[in-house]
């Protein structure tokens, strides 16, 4: 007969195992493995807050922001009173918190392009997303909008001055510039990186063909 403990203990070595593997395949990009495998570690331990939380991590980088949501939404059925649970509950509501609305009134100012403005405000959801547990300060909404204004235009390829556009946002530069480090570090955003790029053509569509453009950009991407 089986030892119902010793059957649980095995399911939880093979739910981190699964979980383990899914988390590096994550680190290197491989999200369709890392969903798949977060999916199984979760149906292992439904009750491990952990995985749904890393789930919506894995689930947003793949584009999937029911799914996410609704991992999220786990996460929160089971920590209620985490410190990060204000934070993620901002992102059921049906309006925009006040980095969206700062950063949409003074991209619109500037009179950039709607889709940007949408690829922005995706940015920052994501942001919030993958931040998992961490805490996020904002003081100032004008400090995270104007990074992710200036990130948005380096990927795609409209570089503004990081000075100016620290003016225009009533921020530092070195605030912009740090919270720019943080967004792209978090998110490991690249030139033209798809998930932002709003171009007709992206130049990645060439990536074989145009490795020395791509040198070129990752400079040019890094230089602030």
């Amino acid at each position: 007969m089986c030892n119902p403990a010793h059957t649980d203990a095995a399911k939880r070595r093979r739910a981190q195992a699964i979980y383990d593997e899914a988390i590096a395949a994550y680190e290197r990009w491989d999200i369709d493995d890392a969903v798949d495998g977060l999916t199984n570690a979760v149906t292992l331990q439904p009750n491990n807050a952990a995985y749904h939380l890393r789930s919506a991590q894995v689930l947003s980088r793949a584009g999937n922001f029911d799914r996410a949501l609704r991992s999220l939404a786990n996460y929160l059925r089971l920590e209620p009173e985490s410190e990060v649970a204000s934070r993620i509950e901002q992102l059921f509501a049906s309006g925009m918190d006040t980095v969206g609305v700062y950063l949409t009134d003074k991209m619109t100012a500037a009179q950039m392009p709607i889709d940007m403005i949408g690829a922005s405000i995706q940015m920052w959801v994501e942001f919030r997303i993958a931040l998992g547990e961490e805490a996020l300060r904002i003081p100032k909404p004008g400090a995270w909008a104007a990074a992710l204004d200036y990130t948005v235009r380096k990927v795609n390829l409209r570089d503004i001055p990081l000075e100016k556009l620290a003016a225009f946002y009533s921020v530092s530069a070195e605030t912009l510039r740090k919270h720019h480090r943080t967004l792209v570090a978090k998110l490991d955003v690249m030139p033209c990186d798809y998930r932002y790029f709003t171009g007709n053509q992206n130049p990645l569509d060439k990536l074989v063909e145009a490795a020395e453009l791509l040198e070129k950009l990752e400079t040019r991407f890094s230089r602030e």
